[in-house]
Parts: structure tokens; C-alpha cells; sequence
């Protein structure tokens, strides 16, 4: 079933490629658009059908969420987040439909707020979050690291935003990676797999085939990929492959599942005296 699903992205993909070939190709030669749309008609109906599939296979049931460490320390608010609405980013693809959102939130310095209009961006050291240490949220094996991707201004402005949604098309074209950023995916065991998403540039800590403890620093918080502003997304899958995998739900230990909106506090990871503290602020 996996390959199929992977085998109908990739035809997906391909598809809305070969429409752009067309479109660019029409401005130097008389080409029939039907060729165009019969190309986004296979885009469409390829991803329909991968998501369909994998929506058909058996999933952990949500009331087994597995729980884990707080991936971050310090004092963090949750947006996007599954206890506020499934799927949490509107979509079921890349196995986020259990996928969180976090931003550093710190008390003593304030994270810059929406403009509607100005200013269009901001640098990355403008965000609290922006190079805060991300950590592994259990004993586990890396299967994934990718940090060379650039981190972009931030796209949270009213024009920013629509920008952000046209670059996101071409920025499915690149596969899971050209959405999700620098990403780190490790191998908890028993199915699951953590995926730590938009990293850093550069700040990877760690490398496929390492091992890690519960508590590691594995890399930065960065605004790599499909990002608005610096912030961790993650999320637990059942394969490594974000094209073929289904979502798992998660708790954090001594969090829960914070919701939108909602701000939680985590001690470093040497204060975290025993299991059951309260982390939450």
C-alpha cells in the first residue's frame, strides 16, 4: 500500500510539472492547453487517490496516543495544534493531521505580532524561537537529517501570508522536504517515527544512524520550508517517509497536548526531577 501511495505523490507531482512545462512552453509555441489541463486533472486526482488510500489503511485510534518528552525547554505557546481540531493543519497529507505547532514565548522578551500590512517581513532574530535548542523527545535512532536549505524572512504580514501560499504550491513540487524544511526524523520504536520540522540551517547536531537520549539536543529552531515565522513543528508518524505515512497521535509527558493558544513552561532537561512535574504554565 505504501508504494502505491508513494508511486501516486510522485505522479502528482510530476503532473503539476509537466502543467507548468506547458505553460511556460504555450508562450513560444501554439501548444493546445488541453495538454495543461489534462495534466493538472492528473495532479488532482493523483493526490485524491494517495490520500483516500491511505486514509483507508488501519491507523492507531486516537484514543492511544503515545507519549513522549517535550521535544523544547523553556516557556513556549502552542498554535495549530490536534487538541483544538483534527486534522490540525487542515489536512490529512504528509501524516500531519496530529501535527503541532510551537513559538517560543518567553516572558521577558515578546514575540513580534501580525502585521496586517507593515512591516511585510522581518529577519529571523527578530523571533525568540529563532536558534532555541530542540531535543529529542525520546531514546531513539535518527533516520533523517536534512539542514542545507535557506532560512527565509518571515511571512507573517497580511501580504507575506499570500506569498506564502503561492510559494507553497512550488514548494510541494520539491517533495515532503521543500514543505517541512531541515527536518530531523528519528525512530522511537514500536512504529513510530518523530518528525522535527522548519530547522536551522546548518544546525543539525546529529546524523542519520546516531542514537540519541531522551533529552538530547538534536538541532535549532530555524523558519526553513513552508514556515511563517521561526517555530518547531512536530509530529509522530508510523513510517519514516512523510509521503506514505499516517499520523499518531501524542502527549507529552507532564504537558499533555497544550491548545491553541495555550502557553506551557518545560524545565531544562537536568531539572526534570521526575516523571509527573508540572510543566505547564
Amino acid at each position: 500500500m505504501r508504494k502505491g501511495i508513494k508511486t501516486l505523490m510522485v505522479l502528482g507531482r510530476l503532473s503539476w510539472l509537466a502543467f507548468l512545462v506547458v505553460l511556460v512552453a504555450d508562450f513560444f509555441a501554439d501548444l493546445p492547453m488541453a495538454w495543461g489541463w489534462t495534466a493538472i486533472g492528473l495532479a488532482l486526482g493523483a493526490r485524491f487517490l494517495a490520500v483516500r488510500l491511505a486514509a483507508a489503511g488501519p491507523s492507531r485510534p486516537p484514543e492511544e496516543p503515545v507519549e513522549v518528552d517535550p521535544p523544547v525547554a523553556g516557556r513556549w505557546t502552542a498554535l495549530n495544534s490536534p487538541a483544538s481540531k483534527i486534522p490540525s493543519h487542515g489536512t490529512r497529507i504528509y501524516g500531519q493531521a496530529y501535527a503541532i505547532d510551537i513559538v517560543a514565548d518567553p516572558q521577558d522578551r515578546t514575540r513580534p505580532p501580525f502585521a496586517w500590512l507593515w512591516p511585510l517581513v522581518r529577519r529571523n532574530s527578530a523571533f525568540p524561537a529563532f536558534g532555541e535548542p530542540l531535543l529529542a523527545c525520546a531514546d531513539a535512532t535518527v533516520v533523517r537529517v536534512s539542514d542545507r536549505q535557506r532560512d527565509h524572512l518571515s511571512r507573517n504580514s497580511l501580504p507575506a501570508l499570500l506569498y506564502l501560499f503561492f510559494e507553497g504550491a512550488f514548494r510541494d513540487l520539491a517533495a515532503p522536504a521543500g514543505v517541512v524544511g531541515n527536518h530531523v526524523v528519528l525512530d522511537l520504536g514500536d512504529g513510530t517515527f518523530a518528525v522535527y520540522a522548519h530547522l536551522r540551517r546548518g544546525s543539525a547536531a546529529v546524523r542519520a544512524g546516531d542514537r540519541v537520549r531522551a533529552g538530547q539536543h538534536i538541532a535549532d529552531c530555524g523558519n526553513s520550508g513552508n514556515s511563517t515565522e521561526p517555530h518547531l513543528h512536530f509530529q509522530l508518524m508510523d513510517g519514516p517517509d512523510p509521503d506514505t505515512a499516517r499520523a499518531v497521535p501524542f502527549t507529552w509527558r507532564a504537558v499533555g497536548v497544550p491548545a491553541n493558544g495555550e502557553t506551557f513552561s518545560v524545565p531544562a532537561p537536568d531539572d526534570r526531577v521526575e516523571e509527573g512535574r508540572p510543566y505547564r504554565a
